[in-house]
């Protein structure tokens, strides 16, 4: 596969992913990765395909120890994926000891647990994604019953090997994901 479509990794995703938070998840990973691919001046549609597809098998396959993400991992290496993105979907989970060493791994290891953060704030939110600021993002990651499966230190270290200051990443994932909060369900209640 020598070019990257997004619409094609969406339509692929959509035929092994029904849940909707699910689905929701990844778009707004790819909201992430494209707005990073954009100040870098990479290839937004390779960036937004390892969002979308990162989490390919999570929904069939969830298990960590045999399943999420290996089965992705085989099935991108079969239709011809690029190594690049096939890297970055096995770099973003820790636990399988692929070191994350291209900008586009570091990226969506960075993007992925903040963005789920962020929605998940949002989502208490009267007002949802809009009028969010980091620091009401940091305050949040203080309540540790709050998104309680989200790993704290793991954003926070994420955004380190990215090279990127936390609040400035926070911030830039906000804006991202408000560009397209209503496709996400993140308008808040007056929506």
């Amino acid at each position: 596969m020598a070019h990257v479509n997004r619409d094609q990794a969406w339509d692929l995703f959509c035929e092994w992913t029904e849940s909707d938070s699910l689905r929701k998840h990844v778009l707004a990973v790819e909201a992430g990765m494209v707005a990073y691919a954009r100040e870098n001046g990479a290839d937004e549609e390779l960036w937004a395909a390892t969002g979308i597809l990162h989490d390919l098998d999570y929904e069939k396959y969830p298990d960590l120890e045999t399943g999420h993400p290996r089965i992705a991992l085989e099935e991108l290496r079969e239709r011809g994926y690029p190594d690049e993105l096939i890297d970055a979907v096995a770099g973003h989970a820790p636990y399988l000891g692929v070191p994350r060493e291209t900008p586009l791994a570091k990226t969506l290891y960075a993007v992925d647990e903040l963005s789920g953060f962020v929605t998940a704030c949002a989502l208490v939110r009267p007002t949802g994604i809009h009028g969010m600021t980091p620091k009401s993002v940091k305050k949040k990651m203080k309540t540790p019953a709050f998104a309680a499966a989200v790993n704290r230190d793991e954003m926070r270290s994420a955004a380190e090997e990215l090279g990127v200051d936390f609040d400035e990443h926070v911030a830039k994932v906000i804006a991202a994901m408000e560009e397209r909060s209503s496709e996400l369900g993140l308008d808040g209640q007056q929506a």
